[in-house]
């Protein structure tokens, strides 16, 4: 289980969070809501280490959350330019994993083939959409092997069609046991997803709930309700 407790952020004067708590099981999707500004992509930062926190803890089974047991998808993909589609995923196995050469481009085919990819092996990030440059990026995320997966914004640069394709794929990891956590504000996606909603508000959980309370009894969550005009 990720138990993250009483976690803070701040950035010179700015509190952009203010002791966040929440506990997430392997096979759960966890989603942090809100508009922009409201903490929660600062969250996932927390979590993979790219910020770090002026106080509070993040434990995986009871022990500090290990930079290899978690991977993120970018907002804005970050794939290398200059690299392949097949590098994009290799590269990392290579020089921070390291993998043989023969074993990442084993895990990188096995990857492809997964996410319908095969075809755009030796193509460049430039020439994808972003549907596709997506799905590389979450192949190279899940090429290490991750328990926890980070989504910033997933369908933010996406056309709205492609919502349930996400939708789709962020099940399907959760069914294979991994730990799900997102950033988002698109509440056509959440609608699509089974989950515990996170709503955020000035750097803080200001309402939780279940997808399927929300169901039983919106006006439990009038804050939720509102937010998702349910």
């Amino acid at each position: 289980m990720l138990k993250v407790s009483n976690i803070s952020k701040s950035f010179k004067d700015k509190k952009v969070l203010n002791s966040i708590s929440f506990d997430a099981e392997p096979g759960s999707v966890t989603i942090f809501l809100g508009t922009s500004g409201t903490g929660k992509s600062t969250i996932l930062r927390l979590l993979n280490n790219l910020e770090t926190t002026d106080n509070g803890t993040i434990l995986l089974n009871n022990k500090p959350l290990q930079q290899k047991d978690i991977g993120m998808v970018f907002q804005s993909f970050n794939l290398f330019a200059h690299l392949t589609v097949v590098e994009n995923i290799t590269l990392p196995l290579i020089h921070v994993f390291k993998k043989t050469k023969t074993e990442a481009q084993e895990i990188a085919q096995e990857l492809l083939k997964q996410y319908q990819l095969e075809e755009l092996a030796q193509s460049y990030p430039g020439s994808l959409s972003g549907g596709q440059q997506q799905r590389v990026v979450l192949a190279r995320t899940l090429a290490t092997n991750p328990k926890i997966v980070c989504l910033d914004e997933p369908t933010s640069a996406l056309d709205p069609v492609l919502t349930t394709t996400v939708a789709k794929i962020i099940t399907e990891l959760a069914q294979k046991k991994l730990t799900i956590i997102i950033a988002t504000h698109d509440t056509d996606l959440i609608k699509q997803l089974s989950c515990t909603i996170h709503l955020m508000n000035k750097g803080n959980i200001l309402e939780t709930a279940t997808t399927k309370e929300l169901i039983a009894n919106p006006d439990k969550h009038p804050e939720l309700k509102r937010f998702l005009n349910l």
